[in-house]
């Protein structure tokens, strides 16, 4: 059985939001200094389901391998789901990725899988913690001709199906279907494995597989984007207070309940 996930590199999602600037003109969110990029937490949650498949299996007749589509990668961040216990790394690496939408993106990631594989299952993260879209996964499957299945909690394979608990709201939806599928993997799934140090070495002696878009048959009118993006800022925050005061104690709470009132905030 061979499984595909495809992560993505990010800034730190827990840099503190005061160190972000944004370049209105360029549209553009320009890295704070010092920052070390990560591999995406929900593709890392991705990782571990494919592993934990692995397990159930014996540990055998499992491939794992990881995708990746952009520019300027730091393989000491992309080779972390090597030293988890993937086996191999694959990366379409190109400066017009830099600038790729969610489109373009998927375009490319499922035509690296195609042509590395063919796949049984291919695991995502439910999203990016950068633009927090979830467009990619649905758009590897469209390319692909394949089902999606999203915000899994849980994914199990046998006998050629995969078994899904969906995380929604309120309740758990279980699914199944036939291999191959594409499916989103939620932080409900639990958190990922550390790296052993056996894992972390291992990793450190595997070069990834590199591609190109010209290996893919992609060139630069396959990326034009299909989404524009209009403005970029930082959120603007506004605060009003409104002090309001009784006679006494009791009359502030009484104005204080229906000024609430009329807010129709109770």
């Amino acid at each position: 059985m061979r499984i595909a996930v495809c992560a993505k590199q990010v800034l730190d999602p827990d840099v503190p939001p005061s160190q972000f600037k944004v370049d209105e003109a360029a549209r553009r969110v320009v890295p704070p200094q010092g920052a070390a990029p990560v591999v995406n937490g929900f593709d890392l949650n991705a990782v571990e389901a494919a592993l934990r498949i692995r397990d159930a299996a014996g540990g055998q007749g499992v491939e794992i391998n990881i995708f990746s589509a952009g520019s300027g990668f730091v393989m000491d961040v992309m080779k972390k789901p090597l030293s988890m216990g993937a086996d191999r790394l694959v990366l379409v690496d190109d400066p017009a990725l830099a600038s790729a939408d969610a489109a373009a993106t998927a375009r490319v990631l499922a035509a690296a899988v195609k042509r590395d594989g063919p796949y049984d299952l291919i695991l995502c993260g439910r999203q990016a913690s950068d633009w927090d879209q979830a467009l990619v996964p649905i758009g590897v499957a469209e390319h692909l001709g394949l089902p999606c299945v999203t915000l899994a909690r849980l994914v199990a394979v046998k006998e050629g199906t995969a078994r899904i608990e969906r995380t929604l709201p309120g309740l758990v939806q279980t699914v199944e279907s036939p291999l191959p599928v594409v499916v989103t993997v939620s932080n409900e799934l639990g958190e990922p494995r550390y790296p052993t140090l056996r894992g972390i070495m291992a990793a450190g002696r595997k070069q990834p597989v590199m591609f190109k878009l010209a290996d893919l048959g992609i060139g630069a009118a396959d990326l034009a984007p299909k989404m524009t993006l209009k403005r970029l800022s930082v959120p603007e925050k506004g605060r009003t207070v409104e002090i309001i005061k009784g006679r006494d104690d009791a009359e502030s709470g009484r104005l204080l309940a229906l000024r609430l009132r009329e807010e129709k905030l109770i």
